[in-house]
C-alpha cells in the first residue's frame, strides 16, 4: 500500500521539487521508500511513497517502468490475483524483473490496454504514463477502496492519493465549494466526483480517466454490478459462497510480511479469522473497547481470539475528550461525519504498532443484508401503511428514498434545516433537492431490497466507510485489506434472487450457514452493533460549547450563530457533531 502523486503540464515544465513536496505531504502512506520520475521533456512527473509488502527489494521501487522506458506507473494498492496474471503474461512472452504486482499491471497494460482493469482483482488507484501515446491513464478500483483525487486548471493536471498531496504543490489554488459544503451536512461527506474544493475532483469508484496530449479528458465507468438472475438452490449458493470467500481470504493473505486482522467479535471479522484458520494462518488480532460498556466489542473479540488462539491485542478506551478530532481533520482532508472515525483511527494506530497489514470485514453487511435498515424495509417488517404507500403509482421511489435518507442522516438536514444552518448569503448554494445524490444512485427497476443494497454499496460504503478506513489506517502507515470486497463475491450474491441470500431467521444467511458450527451462541446470536461506542461518548456538550460558541464558521458568515445556540440548548448531539467536524476542518484547512 502506498501513496501516489503526479503532474502533467501543457504549459511550462514540471519541477521535481514540487513532486517531492507532494509525496512528502503523504509520506505516512509509504514510509518505506520514495521515488520520483520526470520524463525527458519535463512535461510529466510521477511521485511515489512505498509501504512494501511484495518483493521488499529495490526491484519493487516505484515509479516503475517497462523494459524500454515507454510505460511508467505509480500505483497504490494490492492485486490479489497477480500470481495468476503473471503466469499468463509470461506465457504470452512478457519478461519480469521483479515479483511485484506493480509490474503485473505494467505488462497487463502493454498486453490489454485499458482492458487490464477487467482482469484485476483487488484494491487499487494508479496512474500510467504512456510515452508513445503521450497520454496519462488513471484508474480506481471497483468499490473505491483506494482514493484518487485530481486537479485540472489552466493546462495543469495534478493528482494524488489525498487532497493534502495536491495542495502541497504550489501551482494549486483552491476555493471552498459551498454546494459541497451543503452536501456534507446532508450525506456526512462530499459525494464523488465533487470534493470540498471547487477545483479538486474525486475519480469515482470503478472509473478510469484518460488525459491526452491535446488536453482532452475522458472518463469511463468500466464496471457495474450485474443483476442477471442465477437460478440456484439454497444449498448450492451456500457452498459456492464458501468457496469464493475462502479463496478471497487466502489471496488477501499473500504478502512477504505477516498480515493481521481487526476483530470485533461480530460475524464479519470473526469469519475472517475462521477462514484464515482453514489454510493454517493464525493472525495477530486487534480490537477496541470502551470501559464500563456492557456490550463493548472487546468482550466478544476476546472469545473469538481465545477460540482460535490468536495473538490478540485489545485497546480499551476510558472516558475521553473528543479533542482527537483536531488531529483527525488533518487525517481526513475532507470533513467526514461518520461517528466511528475516532475508534477506527485508534484501532488502526494500535494495530500499526504490531503489523503493517490487517484484514477487515467491510462489504459483508452491504452484500449479505446485515444492516437493520435493510431488514426493516422488507415486507412483513414495515407497517401496513408504508406498504400501501409503496404500492401507490409514482410513490414507491420517493417513499423508499425518504426512508433511506432518514436512516442515513444521523441528524437530518433537509432544505429547511440547511436554511437555518447556512448564512442567508449562501442559501443560493442549497440544491433544489438536497438529497439529489440518493436519487442519482437509486435504481427503481430493481426489487426494493437490492435497490437499497446498491445504495449502501455506492453511497454508505463506497463514499463514506471506505474513505474513513483508508485515511485512518494509512495515517498510521497501516494497510487494511477487505476480502469481502471481491468483485466476484459481489457479482455472485447480486446474481441470486434475494430470497436465496436473505432469510428473516438468519443474519447474513450465506455467511451464517458457513460459520454456524464454528462459534459459540454469544457470537452467533449477538445483536448487530455498529463500530461507534456508547452514545455518551458523543454527548460531551461542554466540548461542543468549547469549540462552537466561538465558531470561525459563524465569524466568517458561513453558518448562523443562533442556529448553533439553538442546537446547544436542545442538546442535539448528532447535528452538533457534524457541525463540530466541519468547524475543526475549516479551521485547519481554510
Amino acid at each position: 500500500m502506498c501513496g501516489i502523486a503526479g503532474q502533467l503540464k501543457f504549459k511550462g515544465v514540471v519541477e521535481e521539487r514540487k513532486i517531492v513536496a507532494m509525496t512528502d505531504a503523504i509520506k505516512h502512506r509509504g514510509p518505506d521508500g520514495d521515488g520520483v520520475y520526470i520524463n525527458a521533456d519535463s512535461t510529466l512527473g510521477l511521485g511515489h511513497r512505498r509501504l512494501s509488502f511484495l518483493d521488499l527489494s529495490t526491484a519493487g521501487k516505484q515509479p516503475m517502468t517497462n523494459e524500454n522506458g515507454t510505460i511508467w506507473i505509480t500505483y497504490n494498492g494490492e492485486i490479489y490475483n497477480y500470481v495468476e496474471l503473471r503466469t499468463e503474461l509470461v506465457k504470452l512472452g512478457h519478461v519480469f524483473h521483479s515479483h511485484t504486482d506493480t509490474e503485473v499491471i505494467i505488462h497487463g497494460y502493454e498486453q490489454w490496454g485499458s482492458g487490464v482493469l477487467n482482469r484485476l482483482k483487488g484494491m487499487f488507484a494508479f496512474a500510467i504514463w504512456d510515452e508513445t501515446k503521450r497520454e496519462l491513464f488513471l484508474a480506481r478500483d471497483r468499490f473505491g477502496i483506494k482514493p484518487l483525487y485530481y486537479y485540472f486548471e489552466n493546462g495543469n493536471f495534478i493528482f494524488s492519493s489525498e487532497i493534502k498531496g495536491i495542495k502541497a504543490n504550489s501551482d494549486v489554488k483552491t476555493t471552498l465549494d459551498h454546494t459541497s459544503f451543503a452536501d456534507y451536512f446532508v450525506y456526512r461527506y462530499v459525494p464523488s466526483p465533487k470534493s470540498i474544493w471547487k477545483e479538486v475532483k474525486k475519480l469515482p469508484p470503478a472509473h478510469s480517466l484518460i488525459i491526452k496530449s491535446d488536453g482532452s479528458v475522458t472518463t469511463n465507468e468500466y464496471w457495474k454490478i450485474p443483476f442477471a438472475e442465477n437460478v440456484i438452490s439454497d444449498r448450492d449458493a451456500v457452498e459456492q459462497f464458501d468457496v469464493l470467500l475462502l479463496n478471497s481470504v487466502k489471496t488477501h493473505a499473500r504478502s512477504d510480511v505477516p498480515v493481521g486482522s481487526f476483530l470485533s467479535g461480530g460475524y464479519d471479522s470473526s469469519a475472517i479469522v475462521y477462514y484464515m484458520s482453514r489454510f493454517g494462518y493464525t493472525p495477530a488480532t486487534f480490537s477496541i473497547g470502551f470501559e464500563g460498556w456492557d456490550v463493548s466489542e472487546h468482550i466478544y473479540a476476546d472469545m473469538v481470539a481465545r477460540q482460535y488462539n490468536t495473538e490478540h491485542h485489545s485497546l480499551i478506551l476510558e472516558a475521553q475528550s473528543l479533542d482527537i478530532l483536531e488531529h483527525l481533520v488533518w487525517v481526513y482532508d475532507e470533513p467526514n461525519g461518520d461517528i466511528s472515525i475516532i475508534p477506527t483511527y485508534l484501532v488502526s494506530k494500535a494495530a500499526s504498532e504490531k503489523r503493517k497489514a490487517v484484514m477487515s470485514g467491510e462489504g459483508s453487511d452491504e452484500f449479505l443484508v446485515g444492516y437493520q435498515w435493510q431488514k426493516d424495509y422488507m415486507p412483513g417488517q414495515v407497517s401496513w401503511f408504508q406498504q400501501f404507500l409503496s404500492r401507490l403509482k409514482g410513490k414507491k421511489n420517493s417513499q423508499m428514498l425518504d426512508y433511506y435518507a432518514g436512516c442515513m442522516a444521523m441528524g437530518r438536514f433537509d432544505s429547511n434545516e440547511l436554511r437555518k444552518l447556512l448564512h442567508p448569503d449562501l442559501h443560493i448554494h442549497i440544491s433544489g433537492d438536497p438529497e439529489w445524490w440518493y436519487k442519482k444512485l437509486y435504481n427503481p427497476s430493481l426489487p426494493d431490497l437490492k435497490a437499497m443494497q446498491v445504495l449502501d454499496v455506492k453511497h454508505f460504503m463506497g463514499e463514506q466507510v471506505l474513505a474513513k478506513v483508508d485515511r485512518a489506517s494509512m495515517a498510521n502507515s497501516l494497510e487494511v485489506r477487505v476480502p469481502f470486497l471481491d468483485h466476484e463475491i459481489c457479482e455472485f450474491v447480486f446474481s441470486l434472487s434475494s430470497s436465496v441470500y436473505y432469510k428473516k431467521e438468519d443474519t447474513k444467511h450465506l455467511l451464517y450457514q458457513n460459520i454456524k458450527n464454528h462459534f459459540p451462541d454469544e457470537i452467533l446470536h449477538r445483536k448487530k452493533q455498529g463500530f461507534v461506542g456508547p452514545d455518551k461518548y458523543y454527548m460531551n456538550y461542554d466540548w461542543y460549547k468549547k469549540h462552537l460558541t466561538q465558531s470561525r464558521l459563524a465569524d466568517d458568515k458561513i453558518i448562523n450563530r443562533n442556529y448553533i445556540d439553538f442546537l446547544l440548548k436542545e442538546n442535539d448531539h448528532w447535528r452538533l457533531w457534524k457541525i463540530a467536524v466541519m468547524e475543526l476542518w475549516y479551521r485547519k484547512w481554510v
